[in-house]
This record gives structure tokens, sequence and C-alpha cells, in this order.
């Protein structure tokens, strides 16, 4: 490991109380991580409080037993002498109680995986070739003591690795990633099936409906390798879901034969989220995801656009083509 782990690793030891913020919207590896790294400073003298503006996702919320997560409003937050940010490097997006501790002056710090990073951190961790935030919290106890991780951690931080990989199917997978996945199970005396059914085994059937309906939207882009997918508001109204249901559908259009890159629209409001992967060099979507104000990984990125379903997809879809005729 390089000077920024142990760098890290003291200052964090330094504090009494620390506040931990995972992002808005949050998913598997955001609340692994944040767990991960709360367990981490409790087991090193540091009392922490784990933070997200959003509600927790009903797949999710077991490992709240490991570890509570409230939302910001609960406390005073200038009582924390620091704060940590996992999964994500710009305050933003982790909301806007999180954007007001940077008038508390006090030391902010990062864990994450995302490009550019905004450059407001006394020490951070960021690596853009890691798997996962939970890999580089793993990697945090590796470097401290790895006889720390206990079932908790180590099942925490599997669920973060196992959702940002596509369950070890994404080019971010290396040979470290299955090596520290191997060492959390053996550590945590669980088998996959322990973590990976409460992921991913309990859908309802309500959610499979929204799921078909999701299905028949996908549209290829005439003449291209790229595929859309669409959710409008009426179809989360008339299956009794909600947008928290629609985690994973990007995958579906991007398993279509000869796609190299795919948009998953889905109403939010008075804007349209917007998901982009890709399985291709040809395509970078985090480029992709910037010129609307958005950002994330070379395969995987997020944006919002502001206007209607078809101005989005329009709008989006054009730029997707633009960066294909580049090549």
């Amino acid at each position: 490991m390089s000077n920024k782990y142990s760098n890290l690793i003291s200052k964090l030891q330094r504090h009494k109380r620390i506040a931990v913020f995972s992002h808005l919207r949050p998913d598997g590896d955001c609340i692994g991580a944040q767990i991960g790294i709360s367990l981490w400073l409790k087991k090193n003298g540091v009392e922490s409080q784990a933070f997200n503006e959003d509600d927790m996702p009903e797949n999710l919320k077991w490992l709240t037993s490991f570890k509570k997560v409230h939302k910001p409003e609960e406390f005073n937050l200038s009582q924390f002498d620091a704060y940590l940010f996992v999964d994500g490097n710009a305050l933003h997006r982790f909301g806007r109680h999180a954007k007001s501790v940077l008038d508390q002056g006090k030391p902010l710090y990062m864990i994450d995986h995302h490009p550019q990073p905004d450059d407001i951190f006394e020490a951070s961790i960021s690596e853009i070739t890691a798997s996962s935030s939970c890999e580089l919290v793993y990697n945090i106890f590796q470097e401290h003591d790895p006889d720390q991780i206990d079932e908790a951690v180590a099942k925490a931080l599997y669920t973060g690795i196992v959702t940002d990989t596509g369950s070890f199917q994404f080019q971010s997978v290396t040979a470290h990633t299955m090596h520290a996945a191997a060492e959390l199970l053996e550590r945590g005396g669980f088998r996959p099936d322990a973590v990976i059914s409460k992921i991913y085994s309990s859908k309802k059937p309500n959610e499979l409906a929204l799921l078909s309906r999701a299905l028949g939207s996908i549209q290829i882009v005439r003449n291209s390798p790229i595929a859309t997918m669409r959710v409008y508001e009426k179809m989360l109204k008339e299956t009794g879901t909600t947008k928290e249901d629609t985690e994973g559908f990007v995958q579906y259009p991007l398993s279509l034969e000869g796609i190299k890159a795919c948009v998953f629209f889905r109403e939010d409001g008075d804007k349209i989220k917007i998901s982009l992967r890709s399985n291709s060099d040809d395509i970078d979507v985090n480029i992709w995801a910037r010129k609307f104000e958005g950002g994330g990984h070379k395969r995987a990125s997020g944006a919002f656009y502001l206007g209607s379903m078809e101005e989005a997809v329009s709008s989006v879809v054009k730029v997707g083509l633009l960066q294909l005729n580049k090549k």
C-alpha cells in the first residue's frame, strides 16, 4: 500500500468524533463502505455517526443492523471534529447538509474511486482503477490490522464489491478484487449466498411487472451500437413501485448483442435521471455524462436532464453518436 493509506489512517485516528457521509441515492457500495469504515473507526477508538440524506433501499436495510445510518438533520453537525466522505469526491453528491460542513473549517477526508476529485480534502484515498470504494476500505483494514475484519465488516464490504462490479462482471475487477472478496468470505465466516440473497433475491411481483414494461421500452438507436431504455412515472404508479426499484435496469440493454453502450432514462419529477453504461473503449460514458453536468467512470456514469423524456433522449443520444463518430 502507498503512503496515502498510512497518512489517512494516522489523521483519522487523531479525532474523537467523525461524521461519515455516503452519497445521495445510496447504493450497495456507498453504504457498504460507509458502514465498513465506521466500524473501523469504532475499533480504533474513534466515535462516529453515519449520515445519508436519502432513504435506504429496501435490499440494503439489513446492513444498518451493523451501523445505523441517520438523516443529517437529526444531529448538530458542528459537534463533529472532522468529516469523512465515502464513494463520492465532490460535496454536492452528498446533499445540502454535507455541503454546509465546509463552513465549519474542520478537516474533510475522502475515500473514493471516481475520477476528478475536488481539491478540498486534507487527506484522501482516490483510486479510479479500484473496483469499488469498499475495496479501498478493505485496503485500509489490510494496511492497519486485517484481524479487525469481522463478520459485520466483511458482509458490508463484500456487499459493495459485489454490487459495484455487477457480481464480478465488470472490467474494473482485478486479481486484487478477487483476493479481497475471498478474504472477506474467509474472515467473515459466510458463503456468498448469505449476502447475494439479501441483495438480489427479494423481488416482489410488482417489481418484476415494472421490469417487464421497462424491457418493452428498449430501443436500438438506428445504425449504431447504442441502446436505450425508459421508465416513466406513470409506469411506477401503475405497478405500485418506486424509483429505487429500477436499480440495475441499465444492465439489460447493454446485454444485447452488438451493443457498445446504453442509456437508461427515468422520469424524476421535472428532471430525467440518466444512467449510462459502456462495455467498449470506443465510448467513454464519463465524458458523455459530463456534457450534462454529471459524471462517474469511463464505463458507468450518470447525470440529470432538465426537460421532457423526449428531449432528454434526443439530446443525450446525439452526444453519444457524436463521440462514436469521432473515433
